[in-house]
């Protein structure tokens, strides 16, 4: 079963995606800024990360950042408020894979989550 990181400040859009991606996928750590996030990652090593742009602290554009220097293989999708096109379009050239919008559709998380794994194959 691949593995996910659930990244948002919001602990409510957090269960969510827990909602939403199980039992499909298994999620195994949820973070609320980026600095954890990437700690997350580094000690979990999951299969794909959501990973919201707008939060306090580290936010999710300069985690990304950091997460593509460190793990360029790193699958995200970025989780992302209705407004932010610039920053979706930004993420998406720094290497995020996929984006959805708050408030996100079940079908439309899934979509993208699958589409991680078939476009650069299933193996890790």
């Amino acid at each position: 079963m691949k593995t996910g990181l659930v990244v948002d400040d919001a602990a409510i859009m957090r269960m969510r995606l827990r909602e939403i991606l199980e039992p499909k996928y298994k999620v195994v750590g949820e973070a609320g800024d980026g600095d954890e996030a990437l700690r997350l990652f580094k000690k979990l090593e999951p299969d794909f990360i959501t990973l919201d742009i707008s939060m306090p602290g580290t936010n999710g554009m300069q985690a990304l950042e950091q997460l593509r220097a460190d793990h360029p293989g790193a699958r995200v999708v970025i989780v992302s408020a209705v407004g932010q096109k610039r920053l979706v379009i930004e993420a998406l050239q720094m290497g995020a894979a996929d984006f959805v919008i708050k408030p996100f559709e079940a079908d439309r998380v899934l979509e993208a989550i699958e589409r991680l794994f078939c476009v650069e194959g299933a193996a890790k």
